[in-house]
């Protein structure tokens, strides 16, 4: 593949991956402050509705996928995205482990109070963004 087109796609999969990093947080905010729920229990849900979220508009608007097996696409996508949730919720534990009184702890941002989880998060996700193109460039909507 050329690297233009590349290029083209990986910026596809950020803007779609911004969308789900929205819905990711949202249900993590969710389940893990007014639900209550263990940090990693709260991060598999949330990871799995941004997932189920990120499936379809990346299969519709970033692959282009005509694949008439959606189900079939559909598990492939799930199976990168679970080795994801995997690396994701990876770098939440070593975080934890490795900096416990860092990871929860809190930093003033623009005069709010924001939990350091949160920034984990967002280099969890990064490193996962890398993961999940790849993945899904090559296994799931790759072109037959």
């Amino acid at each position: 593949m050329e690297l233009k087109p590349l290029i083209l796609k990986f910026v596809k999969f950020g803007i779609v991956g911004a969308s789900g990093m929205v819905v990711d947080f949202g249900v993590l905010y969710l389940m893990r402050n007014v639900a209550g729920l263990p940090d990693l229990w709260a991060n598999t849900i949330s990871f799995t509705a941004a997932a189920t979220s990120n499936y379809f508009l990346n299969r519709i608007w970033t692959f282009r996928s005509h694949e008439k097996q959606v189900g079939v696409e559909y598990a492939k996508f799930l199976l990168v995205s679970v080795i994801g949730l995997g690396i994701n919720n990876g770098v939440l534990l070593l975080s934890s482990l490795m900096w416990p009184e860092l990871y929860n702890g809190t930093i003033s941002l623009l005069g709010k109070n924001i939990e350091i989880f949160y920034l984990f998060k967002l280099l969890a996700i990064a490193i996962t963004t890398l993961w999940n193109f790849f993945g899904n460039m090559l296994f799931t909507f790759r072109k037959k």
